[in-house]
């Protein structure tokens, strides 16, 4: 446990399910708040929410963030084509191994906004209230080509050439969208991350470079504006405008109008995680409150 908020850390653990292991983050103490659990975006891992973990932990709430299976160090799925319902309710099984029977706010980012709304949809007497940060609402022409060209399969040979392949992977996602559109057209307002927080979102990818692409995929397929309009829980509608999916946040909000919604700093602040996260705390200070 940590002994106070100022002194929050990160501990890992795993969930033992039946088909394997899923790998936990977490930090803080549970206390008068309800848990705050945070599904990240596609590739790499829980890893990448540590910063929101611990500015969340130091604001006095327990949070964790379980890895997607097939991504950082949870076991894939026993599926060849897992789609998003097998990954929610997977991760759901982890979350209630570590909660059972408990109420809890649910945060999720791209691939993991996907994951956190089909949990919120099936199980709206556990989720209290559900933030999306960022959803790519792509039209027919886009999905097909982001299915065959984007999270494409990555094998070790002996050569090392799938460590490059991977390295260039991850830093063009920050640079153009898509990321194999590297042309003028192409190009996100973003730089790539500082180097040691660059280097650990690499290795989480390596980690994983055999699956990865499976929930990768299963994002791109998900049904988003059939599925969104089902949700019955307070959301809340997150995003920043160098987000590369920024430009579907209107569409988001006509498929939930009840909706509440709010801007986010640019990505690549020092203090990003810690700004964004008082952007959340707020929203569910005041959904804790109704």
């Amino acid at each position: 446990m940590d002994a106070q908020p100022g002194t929050a850390r990160i501990r890992r653990s795993f969930v033992d399910l039946p088909h394997g292991q899923v790998h936990v983050r977490q930090a803080g103490t549970p206390g008068h708040a309800l848990p705050v659990v945070m599904l990240h975006q596609s590739p790499g891992s829980a890893k990448q929410l540590e910063g929101f973990l611990l500015a969340f932990a130091r604001s006095g709430r327990f949070a964790l963030a379980p890895d997607t299976p097939g991504n950082g160090d949870s076991d894939p799925l026993a599926l060849t084509q897992p789609e998003i319902g097998d990954l929610a309710a997977a991760q759901f099984a982890a979350i209630d191994a570590l909660l059972p029977g408990q109420r809890f706010d649910l945060y999720g980012s791209h691939t993991g906004a996907s994951i956190a709304m089909e949990i919120a949809i099936a199980h709206p007497d556990r989720v209290n209230s559900l933030i999306i940060d960022g959803m790519g609402l792509y039209s027919p022409e886009l999905q097909a080509e982001v299915l065959q060209r984007y999270a494409r399969e990555i094998a070790p040979d002996d050569e090392a050439t799938h460590l490059m392949k991977v390295w260039h992977f991850c830093r063009d996602q920050f640079l153009f969208w898509p990321y194999y559109n590297r042309t003028a057209a192409g190009r996100l307002p973003n730089g790539v991350p500082e180097t040691q927080e660059f280097h650990d979102f690499v290795v989480e990818v390596l980690k994983a470079m055999r699956s990865y692409h499976l929930s990768y995929r299963a994002a791109f397929r998900h049904p988003k504006r059939q599925r969104l309009p089902l949700i019955g829980v307070p959301v809340l509608l997150a995003g920043s405008g160098s987000d590369m999916l920024a430009g579907y946040f209107d569409e988001l909000k006509s498929l939930i109008p009840q909706a509440e919604t709010a801007e986010l700093p640019a990505w690549g602040l020092p203090d990003y995680a810690v700004q964004a996260t008082a952007v959340f705390s707020a929203y569910l200070d005041q959904a804790g409150a109704r």
